[in-house]
């Protein structure tokens, strides 16, 4: 039999994870319309760059007191051939060495957040023209009411997703090999 003070006690432990799960909390959020996704490249002729606004992504955030405090998962996907660079013939060759036809997302999967206020780490894995690799990189986190926003850069190599760097004009211009993929997403609630 539970004393008075045992039920005092138990009372108390439920109060206090009562409190703990109103402040902190984990909500679904979804990428909100419009992301700016980019793709930044070089080739001996001149540099280039291929954007897309489409895409989809959900997570779960770590919210305290409406204050977005971290990640507890993330995964954001594009159509590949949603990329454009304005020039039919490079999105062609991009579209080419990409293999689209057989993989036709690119897909970033997050596995840690780490860091405070704004600036945070990033790893995860991209998955690129069906090859996944771990990456690493920096990141810029505002909130704009219940809107959050993630901006940054990760720099790569076509190579490391086993993509030969296209080539035109009977191999006069070459691609380079590095390139930088740029974003500046935000993610709103899933109400």
């Amino acid at each position: 039999m539970m004393t008075r003070k045992k039920w005092i006690s138990a009372i108390m432990v439920i109060i206090l994870i009562s409190v703990q799960w109103s402040v902190e909390a984990q909500v679904k959020y979804i990428l909100a319309p419009s992301p700016e996704l980019k793709v930044e490249g070089g080739s001996s002729l001149h540099d280039w760059d291929m954007t897309s606004n489409a895409a989809k992504g959900e997570g779960q955030f770590i919210i305290e007191g409406n204050q977005f405090k971290g990640i507890r998962s993330l995964q954001v996907s594009m159509e590949a051939e949603s990329l454009k660079s304005g020039t039919k013939g490079l999105d062609a060759n991009a579209y080419k060495a990409l293999d689209t036809k057989k993989n036709k997302e690119v897909k970033f999967t997050l596995k840690e957040l780490t860091g405070s206020g704004n600036s945070y780490q990033a790893k995860g894995d991209f998955t690129i023209a069906g090859v996944t690799k771990p990456a690493s990189f920096p990141v810029k986190v505002t909130q704009n009411g219940n809107r959050v926003t993630f901006e940054g850069s990760y720099n790569t190599k076509l190579t490391d997703y086993s993509i030969d760097p296209p080539t035109a004009l009977l191999g006069t211009v070459k691609t380079r090999d590095e390139i930088t993929i740029k974003f500046k997403t935000t993610f709103q609630p899933n109400n």
